[in-house]
């Protein structure tokens, strides 16, 4: 591997090597494919500690939280991984995180993402602390959303994140969810309005149902109570995209 961000791909789908062989070059991404094996993923890591590691949850003799664990347990290594899967279950998810994913990837996805994906984590990581706070707002979102539940196979949590990130860059945008955030959205994503509403109130009737109280309230406050009980989409789009804007001020002034 000669390029400046050095990934190790570990999948045995033909079709997805194919793609990354193809596609990551043109993002300057050098690549190495190892076997879809816990362990030789792991001895692979040991020895050459590759900038990123994208890896399938599940793989023969040791799985993706596996090889994290014992990764973890080496502090000389600094890889950062992406893991892909057709399914994350919420205890999974939430494994994975406490292990320090930097991403997890649903199935089908574009390869082109998974470049992207990488290009943007890199990219935050070389960048000072103060950067990093105002130039990587999709990262915060969705760091939000795991912390909040939200679990990410759902259609609802790639709706609401994109509906945050576009009231973060439009905070008029709210006060349209029905004429303009929707259709924006639904656009992106080739589906309807009605559609991308239904998704968004059930992404967070789960968060509701499974998140973490105290988290809950250091983000909602008031609508927390049982009077109250959850929070609208707007209310909810609004309460996160408020918060992120205020970080970036807040950085700002520091």
């Amino acid at each position: 591997m000669n390029g400046n961000i050095k990934v190790v791909v570990s999948d045995d789908n033909d079709n997805f090597l194919n793609e990354v062989s193809r596609i990551f070059p043109s993002y300057g991404i050098s690549y190495s494919f190892v076997k879809k094996d816990g362990l030789k993923i792991l001895e692979y890591i040991e020895k050459f500690d590759p900038n990123f590691v994208v890896m399938n949850l599940f793989m023969i003799h040791m799985d993706a939280t596996g090889v994290m664990s014992k990764v973890k347990e080496n502090k000389k290594i600094n890889s950062k991984f992406i893991v892909i899967s057709r399914f994350i279950n919420p205890e999974i998810e939430k494994e994975l995180i406490n292990l320090g994913v930097s991403y997890i990837m649903v199935r089908p996805f574009a390869t082109s993402e998974l470049a992207e994906r990488i290009l943007k984590i890199y990219r935050s990581k070389q960048q000072t602390s103060q950067d990093d706070n105002t130039n990587d707002i999709e990262l915060k979102v969705t760091e939000i959303l795991h912390h909040l539940g939200v679990p990410a196979h759902i259609k609802g949590y790639h709706y609401l994140r994109n509906s945050i990130m576009k009231s973060v860059d439009n905070p008029d945008i709210i006060n349209a969810i029905t004429k303009e955030l929707y259709p924006s959205v639904a656009k992106n994503f080739k589906t309807t309005s009605s559609r991308v509403e239904r998704a968004i109130r059930h992404a967070i009737e789960v968060a509701w149902d499974r998140g973490d109280i105290d988290v809950l309230s250091s983000y909602f406050g008031y609508t927390i109570s049982n009077s109250k009980g959850k929070p609208t989409n707007s209310e909810f789009i609004a309460m996160i995209s408020d918060n992120l804007r205020l970080q970036m001020k807040s950085n700002l002034a520091s």
